[in-house]
């Protein structure tokens, strides 16, 4: 069975940091594209970041870029997501996401595996 789990949410004062990690099991995501997107209460999901299959090519949202980092280690079929300078607008549920092409693409629908999500809230 194909799992993505993701982990490493909590709360957090504005300024601060937090690491996401997302743990891929059943099947290797060596070849595939990863993302990380995010859904507020209210709001549509919308796409935070992605790597593709070797990390050697990220794109960040206009919201998160220089303050966020997206990496893999496909050795341990893991997606992190390095989240510093954190704003209460980043407060959402975020989900790691996997593609079935080597690019990440900023839309949802692209992705056929989902994890479940960590919730991340900043306080002011």
């Amino acid at each position: 069975q194909v799992q993505l789990v993701e982990s490493g949410g909590g709360l957090v004062q504005a300024g601060g940091s937090l690491r996401l990690s997302c743990a891929a099991s059943g099947r290797t995501f060596s070849r595939n594209g990863m993302g990380w997107f995010r859904q507020a209460p209210g709001k549509e999901r919308e796409f935070v970041a992605g790597v593709n299959w070797s990390g050697g090519t990220t794109s960040y949202a206009d919201s998160v870029k220089g303050r966020f980092t997206i990496s893999r280690d496909n050795a341990k079929n893991m997606v992190y997501l390095q989240m510093n300078s954190l704003k209460p607008e980043d407060t959402a549920l975020y989900y790691c996401a996997a593609s079935p092409f080597g690019m990440a693409s900023v839309v949802p629908r692209t992705y056929d595996y989902w994890g479940r999500g960590t919730q991340v809230i900043v306080s002011s």
